[in-house]
């Protein structure tokens, strides 16, 4: 059975085709036996790939693939790291579905683009950070404003070098949500330091990008 919708498959057919610029490769990290979304996982990579020409999936066994695991910075499953011309550090841990589905999209065309729509002041912001930044996004699949703060932290990644970001379901990982004290969402966390709950504007999220990087 399809996970995408005939009808949303046309609506996304046409917009890869207008708004891809480079190839993309989906790189799923899977162990299928043990974990209970990595098969669906999968197949919505691969479901979204047959829509364009221009999109790549890789199929990873979290345990017998662990070198390219690390490679990656994978260490959570079912996980999808979306690599353009280069690794721009975006990556989606835990099924993107419901609300989340638009979020891979996103990803997708952006790392395609290599570039974002975010705004000069926005990336006047970025180009001040001089450290290395680990953003993670908890979201859940019915929360409607969970995109809104996921999108921006993968642009986010997509124009600094120095920013991974990590969109992170949190049913599937009730560790990291006890770990963080995730009690809402969408919940950011900067660098293990710095943390707000909401979907802040993409000026004032790369200000508190900008705190977490001293």
């Amino acid at each position: 059975m399809s996970l995408i919708p005939d009808d949303k498959k046309d609506f996304l057919r046409d917009e890869f085709k207008e708004k891809l610029v480079n190839p993309v490769k989906i790189l799923v990290f899977t162990q299928e036996v043990e974990c209970e979304f990595c098969a669906n996982t999968r197949q919505l990579a691969q479901e979204l790939a047959a829509l364009s020409d221009k999109i790549s999936v890789e199929v990873y066994d979290f345990v017998a693939d662990v070198a390219k695991a690390r490679e990656y910075g994978v260490d959570k499953i079912p996980a999808l790291a979306i690599i353009g011309e280069k690794d721009y550090g975006v990556r989606i841990y835990g099924i993107p579905y419901g609300y989340e589905f638009q979020t891979l999209v996103e990803a997708v065309i952006n790392v395609s683009k290599g570039k974002t729509d975010l705004s000069e002041k926005t990336k006047a912001i970025l180009s001040e950070v001089k450290a290395p930044v680990h953003i993670q996004v908890f979201v859940s699949l019915t929360c409607p404003h969970c995109p809104v703060a996921a999108a921006i932290a993968l642009k986010l990644a997509v124009e600094s070098d120095l920013i991974r970001a990590d969109i992170i379901e949190g049913s599937e990982f009730p560790h990291l949500v006890q770990k963080y004290a995730v009690i809402g969402v969408p919940k950011v966390v900067i660098n293990d330091k710095i943390e707000f709950v909401g979907a802040f504007s993409e000026d004032l999220f790369a200000e508190h990008v900008l705190l977490g990087a001293f």
